[in-house]
């Protein structure tokens, strides 16, 4: 009996990891994104994601060949006005969806409770999310205070202080995006929107030195990976989800994560919150909420972490409503 349910776990397993995942662009089976033979070799086709509701969000992934890694991505044009930025706020400013009631919160003022990055998409009625920084404790469940680690700032409210030794991706109320250490942020009042991550993996279009020593390192820790970069002058911003711990995709180093981004337009990028964490969630065609990728939490490919600090890419409401970035 035990052999048989092993054998079912690794067939469940198996056939998770092969299955043909629907295309958050038309729903039909997701075929046609273009392998390459290495990271520097990546080659992005975009797809405009978000149809006729707006412009400037394209959709792309792709496989690599050595090592074995699958990737799904986002480029989201900064410049486009219809289009705003979004991170999630303390337990006391938790939104929801139209129509919907508000579900009462307890906690310390400015504690970050846990989510799923997917859940994080449907409660602010977004059509992009992404987990991004640091935080302690780990579980797979929403709902739960966490301790968020690194600077977090949202609609200039300071939620989570900044720890020097990382790096954030900071949105300023004026416009423009910069990738900056968390210890040199300078003005907060010029900032609309800040989330730390870990550290840079591109600096001027060159591999970080972090990221160097990765590569020239045998023995470069593989993991499921999140990581987000801007183009050279900062219109475009890119996020980056690569899968690991599963047979199809074995993750990622912090320097094939850095090709992978400069392949895809980035110049500047920082390395995000990976491993069981790694989620893109996108809101398909339909209405529905889900990653696609494939998260791995506590060993179970599919199954989302609550995690902290996620950003977001929504749709501006009319002016006569409230807008974010």
């Amino acid at each position: 009996m035990r052999g048989t349910g092993l054998c079912f776990i690794l067939s469940l397993l198996i056939s998770l990891d092969a299955c043909a995942v629907l295309s958050p662009v038309s729903l039909s089976p997701e075929r046609g994104f273009p392998a390459a033979p290495a990271p520097e070799n990546v080659q992005p086709r975009w797809l405009p994601f978000a149809g006729d509701l707006v412009r400037g969000l394209d959709y792309g992934g792709g496989k690599i060949l050595k090592p074995r890694l699958e990737f799904r991505a986002l480029r989201v044009d900064l410049s486009e006005p219809a289009l705003r930025i979004v991170i999630n706020g303390s337990q006391e400013e938790r939104p929801v969806e139209p129509g919907k009631k508000p579900v009462p919160e307890g906690g310390a003022k400015g504690a970050i409770l846990s989510t799923w990055v997917s859940g994080f998409v449907r409660r602010y009625g977004l059509l992009a999310g992404i987990n991004a920084s640091p935080f302690e404790p780990v579980s797979g469940k929403e709902g739960e205070p966490r301790t968020n680690v690194g600077v977090l700032v949202r609609e200039g409210v300071l939620v989570s202080p900044p720890v020097p030794c990382y790096e954030a991706l900071v949105f300023y109320s004026g416009g423009g995006a910069a990738i900056l250490n968390q210890g040199e942020l300078g003005d907060l009042k010029k900032i609309d929107h800040a989330i730390g991550g870990f550290y840079w993996l591109l600096e001027k279009n060159q591999l970080s030195e972090r990221a160097r020593r990765s590569a020239e390192s045998p023995s470069s820790p593989r993991h499921p990976r999140s990581a987000a970069g801007l183009s050279a002058g900062g219109r475009y911003l890119y996020l980056l989800v690569i899968d690991g711990r599963r047979p199809g995709s074995i993750g990622a180093t912090e320097a094939e994560t850095a090709l992978i981004l400069r392949q895809l337009g980035a110049a500047e990028g920082i390395n995000l919150d990976g491993g069981g964490s790694s989620s893109l969630a996108l809101r398909f065609p339909d209405g529905t909420v889900r990653p696609v990728n494939v998260p791995v939490h506590g060993g179970l490919p599919g199954r989302e972490r609550g995690v902290a600090g996620c950003l977001g890419i929504g749709i501006r409401e009319p002016a006569s409503g409230t807008a974010g970035h």
